[in-house]
């Protein structure tokens, strides 16, 4: 208390003179009154710790506090082996712009001199021949915009009685004063490019565009989203149909328009579809709606170990056992659990161990490839053992660790939720982790550091159905711009929406 009275009587100086000193005092202070303070607490949270104990958990704890603040955020592990050296084979050739990118257009560009060069030997003028000394570059051409100014001829008749005129091309907003291809551009810059809209903007005033109304344009997206729609309702018809989903939610923030300012974008996912739902709530009602569904046919759903799933799981079986209906198994991610030991490591040197047998499960799950199923279940055999060695290996090394400690946190995980961990070794269509569902959310959480979250119910929708077109499009290797604008020509002559696994 005396460190806390020193720092409250140093408090009352002005910032702007402060010395360096001081300052560093005023850190040395805060620090030995938090270290008190946690101490205090670890004392009655583990009241039969020792000294010695009560010391280690400390110093781990300012440990990973320092580590999450400023050390890498990577989670990459490399098995140290010892290679034997090798030559180093000779570095390939460059290609040419023109190699690497076939389907850019090439403009030729012939390079002469004026006057002509002489000659050093006779030095009379030289003439021009058929050989070229010939490089290539690649070029860029700025963004251009232009008015369409829109004529729709009138036609009338010699009895004059009748003015007909020509019918107008169907837009995705009839009467707005921004083209269709602008439209794409903008929805597509900020849900495919993660540009904020303010940024697209001034983007186009550096490009002649000068003064481009944000507010306007945020309303375009919100318009491409509902023409879209029938796209995105496919998306989930089509998802509810198959066995195993991946499922992940990530905070999404509502800066106004709702009471609730902490939403959450859920994610469900397949190999080749996406689909999005944002809500105000991480409650597993979300997940339990779209288990529980007459349409829903999953039957494995994999997923970190939130509760939320574990009870949209369970309450969709209740529902399912009625009916008599196949239940949902929770199939858990490993690489989470791998996480845990990448935290404790190599504070706790044990954690290699199970980081070496998660780097082998993952060279098997590498080598086997999904169109073979009998190369995969061979693979999956390989890791049954490498699992029992761990699981055996967890048993003994849990006794004399503590669970406060991030290597007994990570042999708690692993052992507690096993079963879930291993679902996948029996099925090949199981996935060793979640990280496909996880992926797909990246560009949300990348763009709300940019745009910092939505300012409606509207848009959390928008949100959803583009970035659920987009990361579709993604999954199946598909060109966003390419197949946002065939589906917006089909949707604007009538015909049924189509998804992006259909242009593969």
């Amino acid at each position: 208390m005396e460190n806390f009275e020193l720092f409250e009587s140093k408090s009352s100086t002005k910032y702007d003179t402060i010395s360096r000193e001081d300052l560093i005092a005023k850190h040395e202070i805060l620090e030995s009154e938090y270290l008190r303070a946690l101490r205090e607490i670890y004392k009655l949270k583990y009241q039969n710790l020792t000294d010695t104990q009560l010391q280690l958990v400390l110093n781990e704890h300012l440990a990973q506090m320092r580590q999450e603040q400023y050390g890498a955020s990577s989670e990459r592990y490399k098995k140290p082996v010892k290679a034997p050296e090798e030559k180093q084979p000779p570095k390939p050739r460059v290609k040419l712009p023109s190699e690497r990118y076939p389907n850019i257009p090439v403009r030729e560009v012939i390079i002469t001199q004026t006057p002509l060069p002489a000659c050093a030997v006779c030095n009379e003028g030289m003439k021009a021949t058929s050989m070229f000394d010939v490089s290539e570059q690649l070029n860029v051409i700025s963004k251009q915009y232009e008015i369409i100014l829109q004529k729709q001829v009138k036609y009338s008749c010699d009895c004059h009685g009748c003015l007909v005129t020509a019918e107008a091309p169907p837009r995705i907003i009839p009467g707005s004063s921004y083209s269709d291809e602008m439209i794409l551009d903008i929805a597509l810059s900020k849900y495919c490019d993660l540009i904020p809209i303010e940024r697209y903007a001034a983007m186009a005033g550096r490009n002649g565009l000068i003064h481009l109304p944000p507010h306007s344009l945020i309303e375009t997206t919100h318009k491409m989203a509902d023409f879209l729609r029938p796209a995105y309702e496919l998306v989930k018809t089509n998802l509810m149909r198959s066995r195993v989903l991946h499922a992940d939610e990530t905070p999404h923030k509502m800066l106004e328009g709702s009471s609730t300012k902490h939403w959450y974008l859920w994610g469900f996912s397949t190999k080749t579809l996406c689909y999005l739902e944002c809500h105000p709530t991480r409650s597993g009602d979300v997940a339990s709606d779209i288990l529980k569904s007459d349409e829903s046919m999953c039957e494995i759903l994999i997923s970190d170990v939130f509760s939320g799933y574990k009870k949209a799981v369970r309450v969709a079986n209740v529902e399912r056992q009625k009916i008599g209906k196949k239940i949902i198994k929770n199939a858990y991610c490993n690489a989470h659990a791998r996480r845990y030991f990448i935290k404790a490591y190599p504070k706790h040197k044990e954690a290699q161990y199970f980081l070496d047998r998660y780097h082998e499960i993952y060279k098997l799950e590498s080598m086997s490839k999904d169109d073979d199923p009998p190369e995969r279940h061979k693979a999956r055999d390989k890791m049954k053992l490498i699992f029992l060695e761990m699981k055996q290996r967890a048993i003994e090394e849990i006794e004399c660790n503590l669970d406060s400690l991030s290597y007994g946190r990570a042999l708690r995980y692993f052992l507690e939720n096993f079963d879930g961990l291993t679902l996948c070794l029996n099925d090949v269509e199981i996935a060793l982790d979640n990280n496909l569902q996880e992926g797909l959310l990246r560009n949300h959480v990348i763009g709300r550091k940019t745009w910092y979250g939505t300012h409606s119910k509207l848009g959390a929708k928008t949100a959803s159905i583009l970035f659920t077109l987009v990361e579709t499009c993604k999954l199946n290797h598909i060109n966003p711009r390419e197949y946002f604008n065939k589906l917006t020509q089909a949707l604007l002559k009538g015909e049924p929406p189509f998804l992006p696994a259909s242009q593969a």
